[in-house]
C-alpha cells in the first residue's frame, strides 16, 4: 500500500512538531498512519538524553 504525504508549509509542520511531542508514545506503540514528521520528531525525542528510548551515540556515528 502506497502512501501519499502532502507537502507542508513551515507552520503546519511545526504544529505536527510540537504535537508529536506533546503526545509522544514509545515506538512500539506509534501508529504507522501518522505523518513522517511526527515519527522524525518522536524519533528525535527517543534520542535526546535521558530518554529511556535513546541510541547510543557512537563517535562514526556523528
Amino acid at each position: 500500500m502506497s502512501t501519499m504525504v502532502m507537502e507542508l508549509d513551515f507552520i503546519e509542520e511545526l504544529r505536527l512538531r510540537r504535537w508529536a511531542r506533546e503526545n509522544y508514545v514509545e515506538p512500539d506503540k506509534r501508529s504507522q498512519k501518522w505523518h513522517p514528521i511526527i515519527h522524525e520528531e518522536m524519533e528525535k525525542k527517543d534520542n535526546e538524553a535521558g530518554s529511556p528510548f535513546a541510541s547510543p551515540t557512537y563517535a562514526w556515528n556523528s
